[in-house]
């Protein structure tokens, strides 16, 4: 392969050079602009600005969009005038070499096939030409000043600025400020303005009576006119029209009515490829907002689901997501424990719809939705749905469980985007995940409820003479099974035995410990054991099988003493002190501490005597009551015996609910640890 290269300056002229290699970026235009613009201050020739800067700018722009590499750019200025080459790195055949002479082609559509550049470098160029080397080609033009001739074009009428015959020929001043034009940065929407300027300046050049840009966003409203100019052009007129070249779901058009001519096409098509530049950033700029805000909502969306921990609560909450910003309808359908689909929430964008859409849904028959439904519940993929529901199923999936299935329904005017449906496959990830949690969740609260309510007696025996009451709360996490408990058991020698314990730690283990506590509580008692041996076994139990769990109680036996009074043993192994509420007003602690249980190899529990007259009551309750927090202070046993103090003379139930209350509303936290109170009264008239 040969290769030619652009005429050299003689060595005798006062040159000003300048060589530099750029990257095929978008930037590079305006860096080759500042390199030529430097050469001609240094070379004084600021006559020929505009020509070079718009030559300059048409060929590194055509190098960078269609070679995609790396740009040598040559400058070489001399006392009466500037050579310019662009070279890039692309292979490519070579066709025609024009060097040296300015191209004579009577169709201007011959050059403007080779590229718009080219073209405007035959209309302002003194001389240019094209060079092939095994590295690459590239593109040179040399510029003379007005009035000197062209040194290799001895023929006079090729001067630079001729035009060819019958055509207008546009300034170069107003060429480069057609192709340098940019959006103000400043504007909120800059491009109604920007592309209206643009219209105006090429309709004036080609001599247009109007013309106008249209532009479709693929946002469902079809194509809008972005830009006017004149009056509008009439569809009986030969219209002059240029695709704009941008990628979907942008599409869009400019259209003249301009009278052909042979630089109308070629800068129509200049001007459309300016616009579509910036429609390109556009589009580019509104994608990645669309995708932030995408990702936004997705968190925010992610945050709301795993708030909801009820199972119906979620369901219902997944639709209010979706519609309207995703779709115009949304339904949720839940899978049962024999494959059928359930309708679980369902929304409309219009509600007086809603009955329409939930007949829809529940449809059954070969070509229904229901068909479609579990035919994407089955297949795990996503099944369009069709009319008249107009949009698709998702199958709902979590831990490899098949949960139901999302349908969503498209907006009229407007289909669901490869951004919206990846988004709506997100957002069913995300919700089948929450409708699990919650499941599992529920699954647990079941579990724990039932597991708590066996380790609490169903009810409080009734007793002549004796009055029992009892409250309790679980802790604010009801999933999680406390070690508070209570209970009465009858005793052999006709008393009853009153117990209250807690046990150390929350859970499974500490529920088993509990569970432990009370049985053996009961065996014991129920052989006829006295108290203190009862506890010492108990000890040892819990010594040996409890795990390094420990456990505090107060035993409590209570009989007819003489009289209408009651007799009560008090046993209290670590626990706190009981309340006695005398009936006549007065509140005390009543009772001697003693070793909790599980701790140490043996213990001590004293006895305490308390005669009971009709009307006392003696409270017992757990730590959750005194260690009630509400920010550092805690509610404790002297707060507690004041509230219990004006009870005095009201029955075992009003005490109970009454401190309960009085516990409760002391924080407006959930409760940290569990609540037990048990209210022992005589009932005696």
């Amino acid at each position: 392969m040969s290769a030619q290269t652009g005429p050299v300056p003689d060595e005798g002229r006062d040159e000003h050079v300048r060589r530099v290699r750029l990257p095929a970026d978008r930037r590079t235009p305006a860096a080759a602009r500042a390199v030529v613009r430097a050469v001609l201050a240094e070379a004084d020739l600021d006559d020929l600005l505009n020509e070079a800067l718009l030559l300059t700018t048409e060929l590194s722009t055509n190098a960078v969009e269609h070679a995609r590499t790396e740009l040598d750019i040559e400058v070489v200025a001399d006392r009466v005038g500037l050579t310019v080459t662009v070279s890039d790195f692309a292979a490519g055949p070579v066709d025609e070499l024009v060097v040296g002479v300015r191209n004579e082609s009577a169709e201007i559509g011959e050059v403007s096939e080779r590229g718009r550049g080219l073209l405007l470098v035959d209309h302002f160029a003194s001389r240019w030409g094209t060079t092939y080397l095994p590295s690459g080609k590239g593109v040179w033009f040399r510029l003379d000043r007005p009035g000197v001739a062209s040194q290799a074009s001895p023929d006079p009428a090729h001067v630079p600025g001729d035009s060819m015959p019958g055509s207008p020929a546009p300034s170069a001043a107003a060429m480069s400020e057609l192709t340098q034009t940019s959006p103000d940065p400043n504007a909120e929407d800059p491009l109604p303005d920007f592309a209206t300027d643009l219209l105006t300046r090429v309709a004036e050049m080609v001599g247009a009576a109007g013309g106008v840009i249209r532009l479709d966003r693929g946002d469902g409203q079809g194509p809008q006119p972005l830009a006017r100019y004149g009056r509008q052009p009439r569809p009986g007129n030969e219209l002059l029209r240029v695709p704009l070249a941008v990628h979907r779901p942008y599409a869009g058009e400019l259209e003249l009515d301009a009278a052909p001519s042979a630089y109308a096409r070629p800068l129509a098509v200049l001007a459309a490829e300016r616009l579509s530049l910036h429609l390109e950033n556009d589009r580019l700029r509104r994608a990645d907002v669309r995708r932030q805000a995408w990702l936004t909502f997705l968190a925010e969306a992610s945050e709301l689901l795993a708030q909801s921990l009820d199972v119906e609560l979620t369901m219902a909450l997944i639709p209010q997501l979706v519609v309207p910003r995703l779709g115009q309808w949304c339904a949720v359908h839940t899978t049962d424990e024999w494959g059928r689909l359930r309708l679980a929430a369902a929304s409309h964008a219009d509600e007086s719809v809603l009955p329409q859409l939930h007949k829809l849904l529940e449809e059954t028959g070969p070509d229904s939705v229901q068909a479609r439904l579990r035919e994407a519940s089955r297949s795990a993929a996503q099944i369009p749905l069709g009319t008249p529901m107009e949009g698709f199923a998702v199958p709902l999936i979590a831990r490899g469980q098949r949960l139901g299935t999302l349908a969503v329904g498209r907006h009229q005017r407007h289909r669901h985007d490869p951004d919206e449906v990846a988004v709506l496959e997100d957002v069913a990830r995300r919700a089948a995940l929450a409708i699990e949690n919650a499941r599992i969740h529920a699954e647990r609260r079941r579990v724990a409820q039932t597991l708590q309510q066996s380790l609490l007696p169903p009810v409080l025996p009734v007793v002549d003479g004796i009055g029992f009451a009892a409250e309790y709360v679980p802790t604010g996490d009801d999933a999680d099974v406390g070690g508070d408990f209570y209970d009465v058991v009858p005793l052999p020698d006709g008393r009853w035995l009153v117990v209250v314990g807690d046990v150390s730690g929350k859970g499974v283990q500490a529920a088993a410990v509990t569970g432990l506590v009370r049985d053996v509580i009961r065996v014991l008692v129920g052989d006829g054991k006295p108290l203190p041996e009862a506890l010492a076994r108990l000890n040892e139990t819990l010594c040996e099988r409890g795990g390094g769990r420990y456990c505090t109680l107060a035993l409590a036996a209570v009989g007819p003493g003489d009289g209408r009074h009651l007799d009560v043993s008090l046993h209290l192994a670590g626990h706190d002190r009981p309340v006695l509420l005398r009936g006549g007003g007065g509140a005390s602690f009543v009772g001697a501490g003693g070793t909790a249980l599980g701790l140490l190899d043996s213990i001590t529990s004293p006895t305490a005597e308390i005669p009971l007259h009709p009307g006392d009551s003696l409270v017992f309750y757990t730590d959750g009551v005194t260690e009630r927090r509400r920010g550092r202070e805690l509610f404790g046993t002297e707060r507690l015996r004041d509230a219990a103090a004006p009870l005095a003379g009201y029955s075992a139930d009003v005490v109970a609910a009454r401190l309960r209350a009085t516990a409760i509303n002391f924080s407006v936290e959930a409760p940290r640890d569990d609540i037990a109170i048990l209210v022992l009264r005589n009932d005696a008239i």
